[in-house]
């Protein structure tokens, strides 16, 4: 019996070792193609528990989630000669898998490899034909769509590879230029600036002109208006007092006189020499001042 245990084990070791070289799993985030002597017999192997004959068949799994190639920066030229810097990115996913094991081996940096080439030939056409302006703004969209449908067409037919998405991540200067275009851009704004500038100083002087204007003629309204305001108050004191001093002309006169003798005699210095008999002391000199 003991001589029996370790044959058995042996026996049971290979059993295993059998079994695990003929069965393979595949997960729900892959597919899989089947080699028989080098051979491809069979594709699209779905997610599951699958055999094998050992030594014959090989399996080559391939990712079949939404894969994203960031591709290395490139320079392209635009239709007026302008060399540009473009970075962009490619999303993208295996749609044959029999076609992407032929143009790859199953190897996805060979696949990002032939994509990144792909892509910078159809950037360089489509950039090739547009102006700066274009290219950076004016018709990007449309670049990118008519880009994404012409590489996804080619790449299905010759890689198995169905592209999702094309996308320019940046455009720059090279950097040689891009001090010369950024100082030319602060000169443009620059004189924006000072344009702007003086458009506001007129713009001041005007409205500040206007003012000064308006606000002579306010004052000259409101001092003729003041004028004639004063002109007819003082029109109706005058006839006010003319009104009351008629009643009684010699009472007038003897109220002025008596305002002039105060006014005459409320400095003791001054001297005045007037003829006693005059007009003036008339009310002094007699009692009934006529």
């Amino acid at each position: 019996m003991s001589n029996r245990l370790p044959i058995l084990v042996l026996i049971l070791a290979l059993l295993m070792l059998v079994l695990s070289s003929t069965v393979y799993r595949v997960m729900e985030i892959e597919t899989a193609v089947k080699l028989r002597f080098g051979g491809l017999v069979e594709t699209d192997i779905q997610p599951g528990i699958h055999f094998k004959f050992p030594l014959a068949d090989e399996i080559r799994k391939i990712d079949k989630r939404l894969l994203t190639l960031d591709a290395r920066p490139e320079s392209f030229y635009t239709q007026e000669k302008k060399r540009l810097e473009v970075d962009s990115y490619i999303k993208w996913r295996v749609h044959d898998a029999a076609l992407y094991y032929k143009a790859t081996n199953g190897d996805e940096e060979r696949a990002k490899i032939l994509l990144a080439n792909r892509v910078n030939n159809n950037l360089r056409d489509e950039i090739g034909i547009r102006t700066l302006h274009e290219v950076v703004s004016g018709e990007r969209d449309a670049m990118m769509a008519n880009l994404t449908k012409s590489l996804n067409e080619a790449a299905i037919t010759d890689y198995g590879i169905e592209i999702i998405d094309v996308r320019v991540k940046r455009i720059d200067f090279p950097v040689e230029v891009s001090s010369a275009v950024f100082n030319r851009m602060r000169t443009d704004r620059e004189k924006e600036a000072r344009q702007y500038r003086s458009e506001g100083l007129e713009l001041a002087e005007k409205i500040r002109a206007d003012a000064d204007r308006e606000k002579v003629v306010i004052e000259a309204n409101a001092y003729r208006e003041s004028e004639e305001i004063r002109g007819e108050g003082d029109a109706k004191a005058a006839a006010t007092y003319a009104a009351a001093y008629s009643q009684d002309e010699e009472f007038y006169a003897f109220q002025r006189r008596l305002k002039a003798y105060e006014i005459s005699f409320s400095n003791k210095g001054d001297l005045l020499v007037v003829d006693p008999d005059s007009d003036f002391f008339r009310y002094l000199n007699k009692v009934n001042g006529k």
